[in-house]
């Protein structure tokens, strides 16, 4: 296991599966000097690479400003579903905004997951889509739940999940953990590196200029705001703060309410094809519905890859590696014996209530953070708002605003004990069923 599973070389991506199985690319250079353009972008991750694409495609002038390398963050070690809806439940939403905007805002989501479909096929990017998630109960009041969830969005959403009893479930999930399951056709998963590369190379074939190795240190407020590294700076007419948990000082209101969390994803030896699919076989992706969840699908080359746990610092867990596998032979007791032969980290963006946090600082600043969880297709979406607003379609980024966002209690310093205090209450609660 890598002694440090975060923080590595700007001009490296982090080591994972993922890194590993995508062709080497060059580095982009960095920033040098002063430079002008219509639209700054912090972050080469999905929401800023999807703003970037599609502020091109109607002729601004867009550079992206990269600390590290495109998708080191998030976007390129993610467990790679790619779902419908958000980090919190409908019920969240409707008791913030109401019953019309939430659906809005959902109806928003599942045009999220089709854009991402669209942009896959316009720019033949070769991600491995596969169609398909299941959410999968373990407890009787977690199977309750799923069960009131399904009814909500079956009759008042009119989203067609299905119900799968365990004996459905277990013709396609070879596991005995899970009481049956919530399947959705429409959502899926891909290989998270190679979409967010493709994406950076569908726009830098519509005119982006990216900038690699270029970590922002200040954010210039005012008329014309400007973003600052140490060997440059981009005036613009508008920026984007696509930073999400990596924004590191640049905007203190947006830290205030949103925590990094930091989170775990294990890639097993090749297990050969009919292994394989013998534990998932229509090749969905699953994610059981506890709060510190367990999620998984089979990779391209017949991995199985694993992902959960969670951790409050910038460091992992004590004994990750055995604490992950032990969870996954869980799941899938066959699997006894068999170990990772990759094992990476990385930070979600969460907010108190776990709803996205889309909006403007300023009338001509823009962010997008707070996917919880959700980021692959919500992330992309935010990219595709904020680009609608800024050439003068404010209409979905306007509902999204309406979503008010308080900080997280104790402040920056005491914001992450508090938390791990209520995760250990939330674990408790989830262990006593």
């Amino acid at each position: 296991m890598r002694r440090d599973l975060f923080r590595h070389e700007h001009r490296a991506l982090p080591p994972s599966w993922y890194a590993a199985s995508v062709p080497p690319r060059v580095p982009l250079p960095p920033l040098q000097g002063a430079r002008q353009a219509d639209v700054a972008i912090l972050g080469a991750g999905y929401t800023g690479l999807s703003a970037a694409l599609a502020l091109a495609e109607r002729g601004f002038k867009v550079e992206v400003l990269e600390a590290r390398r495109i998708g080191w963050g998030a976007s390129g070690r993610n467990g790679g579903q790619v779902l419908v809806g958000y980090g919190c439940e409908v019920d969240t939403l409707e008791a913030m905004v109401g019953a019309a905007d939430a659906r809005t805002l959902f109806d928003f989501s599942r045009q999220g997951v089709q854009q991402v479909r669209e942009r896959i096929t316009r720019h033949g990017i070769d991600c491995h889509w596969i169609d398909g998630h299941a959410s999968v109960p373990i407890t009787a009041r977690q199977e309750r739940s799923l069960r009131g969830h399904l009814d909500t969005l079956v009759e008042r959403y009119d989203y067609p999940l299905q119900w799968w009893d365990a004996a459905t479930l277990h013709a396609q999930l070879d596991s005995p953990r899970y009481r049956g399951a919530l399947f959705d056709p429409l959502s899926g998963h891909l290989h998270p590196l190679a979409f967010v590369q493709g994406l950076a190379d569908a726009a830098r074939a519509a005119g982006v200029v990216i900038h690699e190795d270029s970590p922002v240190l200040a954010l210039q407020r005012g008329p014309h705001p400007q973003l600052r590294t140490a060997t440059g700076s981009i005036s613009a007419d508008h920026v984007v703060l696509a930073g999400n948990a990596l924004l590191e000082g640049i905007a203190p209101e947006l830290e205030r309410r949103m925590m990094p969390v930091g989170t775990y994803v294990g890639a097993t030896p090749v297990l050969g094809e009919a292994r394989a699919r013998a534990l998932i076989r229509n090749a969905m992706a699953v994610a059981d519905t506890g709060w510190v969840l367990d999620y998984f699908r089979l990779s391209h080359d017949h991995r199985l890859l694993f992902g959960g746990g969670a951790s409050y610092s910038a460091l992992p867990p004590p004994g990750l590696g055995q604490t992950l596998q032990q969870r996954m032979w869980k799941v899938f007791p066959q699997l006894q014996g068999t170990g990772f032969e990759y094992l990476w980290g990385g930070y979600v963006d969460i907010t108190p209530s776990r709803a996205p946090h889309w909006g403007r600082l300023t009338p001509d600043i823009y962010f997008a953070q707070g996917f919880s969880g959700h980021g692959v297709a919500a992330a992309h979406l935010a990219g595709e708002v904020i680009a609608e607003a800024i050439a003068g379609q404010a209409q979905r980024l306007d509902v999204f605003e309406r979503l008010r966002h308080k900080p997280f209690p104790g402040g920056r310093w005491l914001r992450m004990p508090l938390l791990v205090a209520t995760m250990a209450m939330v674990k408790l609660r989830d262990a006593l069923g």
